[in-house]
């Protein structure tokens, strides 16, 4: 047993040397052994490769403001380890920490002696979110983000009320596959028997196996651009759209998450709000919706963590998140030169994400930072001479000299891996806010 917060920590930490094993055998087990947790909770599950935290932060967004008590798991941490398991908003205390950790750790030790094997450390977070929601935590509703996939992530032993599939990329490719339709075919495990799913989607050769996935299961389906519709209008200054959807309009929503991708983000977040008050009779009021997708925030995701010089900080951690990085940043700051700081796992497609990065500038240099998948000082700066672009070894280093060489007309953009990200905004914040 654990009596700190660093000890619960710790122990934690110390079961990822278990790596990432899909399959959902080793939950399975964790979970008989506690009541079966994830039995007793109404969830949203949402999969994808980019844009699931988003879609989470607009939903949690919108039910916290019409007065719902919300639970939230989602994975990669930004700020802090607990980030993980939100309640109403906020993370779970210290204490319930230390709380869940003490549950686990009699359930891991009896489950890593049977033939399935040691529970991985996402594995055990997972369960304690359900253990919490489905157990502790008395609330209205509980948003699962999946880790890795849809079919085989331990994430998947929930019956939802709703499933979401945000856009799907390459990512992961060693476990899930080189293709789309492999990924997709992933993603798309998390479709039920008669539970609707909703998706972002907009690629053909994915959505085929959605819609095929979606009949077969008999669950309703909701495809962006088909059945649910969002209309830009043009704003410099924020994102601004119309939906419609279900028969009625929304006029003039605001978000304050700036790209056309979390527009379409919004529009699933409403579209399964819509279904909350259709199927499930939650009362949720037009009003609410705007208010609720206006002041959602979300840390790490295009956000402004310094005003003079401007530093923005984004988790565009693969190819397709970089994409609408650079689009994003083309619609709103084409008048603006930019300058890049930029650092990825070395299992990403790092050739890929730079060259995407040169349709904004060539004032890129790349660095790297402490976390087992992320490039060693060899790695960096063979990748670096390889791309010929400039390196820095040191991330402290590279963030101090690129923030002095800032100047007034310049945006400093540091993007890459969202473990990095959560590295560069701790930095930021104590020496720069």
């Amino acid at each position: 047993m654990v009596s700190t917060y660093e000890e619960a920590l710790k122990w934690m930490n110390n079961r990822t040397k278990f790596g990432i094993v899909p399959g959902l055998q080793r939950m399975e087990e964790m979970l008989v052994r506690l009541g079966n947790p994830h039995l007793n909770v109404k969830a949203i599950h949402v999969a994808g490769t980019n844009g699931k935290g988003s879609t989470i932060t607009f939903l949690q967004s919108i039910l916290l403001e019409a007065g719902y008590t919300v639970g939230a798991f989602t994975s990669p941490y930004i700020l802090d380890y607990r980030e993980q398991i939100m309640f109403c908003g906020e993370m779970i205390s210290e204490n319930e920490f230390i709380h869940l950790v003490n549950c686990m750790i009699p359930v891991v030790e009896e489950v890593e002696q049977l033939p399935c094997g040691a529970p991985t450390e996402f594995e055990i977070i997972t369960t304690m979110a359900f253990y919490f929601f489905g157990k502790v935590k008395e609330n209205d509703i509980f948003i699962v983000e999946a880790g890795l996939g849809g079919l085989e992530d331990c994430t998947n032993v929930v019956t939802p009320l709703i499933s979401i599939i945000t856009s799907i990329g390459h990512d992961h490719q060693q476990i899930l596959g080189e293709t789309i339709e492999e990924i997709t075919k992933h993603k798309a495990g998390i479709i039920k028997k008669g539970i609707p799913i909703v998706t972002a989607e907009l690629k053909e050769e994915a959505l085929k196996i959605i819609r095929d996935k979606a009949i077969t299961s008999e669950a309703d389906y909701f495809e962006y651009g088909k059945h649910f519709f969002a209309s830009s209008i043009k704003d410099q200054q924020n994102e601004q759209f119309c939906y419609e959807g279900f028969s009625n309009a929304i006029e003039n929503i605001e978000l304050s998450m700036l790209g056309q991708h979390q527009i379409r983000n919004a529009s699933c977040a409403i579209t399964a709000i819509q279904l909350l008050q259709k199927h499930y009779g939650m009362k949720i009021s037009e009003r609410t919706i705007k208010h609720g997708l206006k002041i959602a925030q979300k840390a790490g995701r295009f956000e402004k963590i310094v005003s003079s010089p401007v530093i923005y900080i984004d988790g565009a951690h693969n190819v397709e998140g970089i994409k609408s990085l650079v689009e994003t940043m083309n619609e709103h700051f084409k008048d603006k030169e930019i300058k890049i700081l930029f650092s990825a796992l070395k299992d990403k497609n790092v050739e890929e994400m730079v060259k995407e990065l040169r349709e904004m500038t060539n004032n890129i240099v790349m660095t790297t930072f402490d976390f087992p998948r992320a490039m060693n000082r060899d790695e960096l700066i063979a990748n670096a001479n390889s791309l010929n672009i400039n390196y820095e070894c040191n991330l402290q280093t590279a963030i101090d000299e690129n923030v002095k060489k800032t100047r007034g007309n310049e945006i400093l953009l540091i993007t890459g891996s969202l473990y990095f990200i959560s590295v560069v905004r701790s930095y930021l914040i104590k020496k720069y806010v």
